[in-house]
């Protein structure tokens, strides 16, 4: 069993949170916020001890490894405090919003030799990691074509919005990833737009609520990837690959695989979940297991800290086009 501290307890550090506490192979020991209520209420919801001080964490010898769930702006600082502690990290994503900080993050992170995994939990959906498995045994033969689309029910509030780095940083940084693992390859250019045609306040913080970008692969295969800060008619999260024998999908769950066809009609079935939390409940709990089946066997964790390194830089490639107008190569 893995013994946690955790730092951060807003709305997806206290989802975390329970994950661990209900892991059979992870015990949560600590939890730490700088808003003390959050980590009292976190703690009492799953049994850790409210931690004072980040020091009180890292400083615990019984903690083996900390879950990261703090606002992003922290994530560099606590993993380089934590891997000099000689503490597992799993991070959520992104790393940070500017790769200078996540160069000089990585160096020590090397040096540390200490594990790190990036929480795109994504790639642990057990539809989308089919999808990539498929592929691997070559059932499409030479993949040409992928279009992923990350639908949001509605904008976050404007004020995250107005220190989340932007759409390709914050929201499309998944995709990125995804791309990345169904290809088993990198992103070599990047061609993005964006508009503001869900809300104009958005707009006025800066961003924008509705992106495409299409990349363009090593191997010459592009994906599309299409994103909005709106969508009617739930959290609409598909995948589909495209190759020379034929194209697999990734769709949404649905309350039931039923659908009605009458005289009257063709009914569509609508989608089971709507929001992130609920649709990728499952790979939340495989994210941890993946992170503790690495620290005990001593490999190197999946998602790895250069896999969010490359997210991001594409997500900068993304900003940079859609500001341009023009093709970007993607840098190492």
């Amino acid at each position: 069993m893995l013994t946690f501290g955790q730092f951060g307890a807003g709305r997806i550090g206290r989802m975390h949170a329970k994950n661990l506490a209900a892991n059979p192979r992870a015990k949560l020991s600590a939890i730490y916020d700088l808003d003390a209520a959050a980590s009292n209420a976190a703690a009492e919801e799953t049994g850790a001890a409210p931690a004072p001080t980040i020091d009180a964490v890292l400083g615990d010898t019984s903690i083996d490894a900390v879950l990261i769930a703090s606002s992003t702006d922290t994530h560099c600082d606590l993993i380089e405090r934590a891997v000099r502690a000689g503490k597992a990290v799993i991070c959520e994503k992104p790393i940070h919003l500017d790769i200078r900080r996540v160069d000089a993050c990585r160096r020590v992170v090397a040096e540390s030799g200490v594990p790190v995994q990036i929480g795109f939990n994504r790639r642990f959906d057990p539809s989308h990691a089919a999808l990539r498995e498929a592929a691997l045994q070559g059932d499409l033969g030479r993949l040409e074509q992928a279009v992923i689309t990350s639908r949001d029910p509605a904008p976050p509030p404007l004020d995250y919005l107005r220190v989340s780095g932007g759409i390709f940083r914050d929201m499309a940084i998944h995709d990125f990833d995804i791309a990345r693992f169904l290809f088993g390859e990198e992103a070599v250019e990047v061609a993005a737009m964006g508009a503001v045609l869900v809300d104009p306040r958005i707009g006025e913080a800066g961003d924008m609520d509705a992106v495409m970008a299409v990349l363009r692969m090593e191997s010459g295969a592009l994906c599309h990837i299409n994103c909005s800060r709106r969508c009617a008619y739930g959290y609409d999260q598909r995948i589909e690959l495209f190759g020379e024998k034929g194209m697999l999908i990734s769709e949404n769950p649905t309350p039931a695989n039923v659908s009605r066809h009458t005289a009257a009609g063709t009914s569509a079935r609508g989608l089971l979940h709507h929001f992130f939390i609920e649709r990728y409940a499952e790979s939340y709990v495989h994210e941890i297991n993946a992170f503790v089946d690495a620290v005990e066997s001593g490999s190197e964790p999946s998602p790895s800290f250069e896999d969010g390194r490359r997210a991001l830089l594409l997500a900068d490639a993304a900003v940079e086009s859609a500001a341009t107008g023009r093709s970007v190569r993607v840098g190492r």
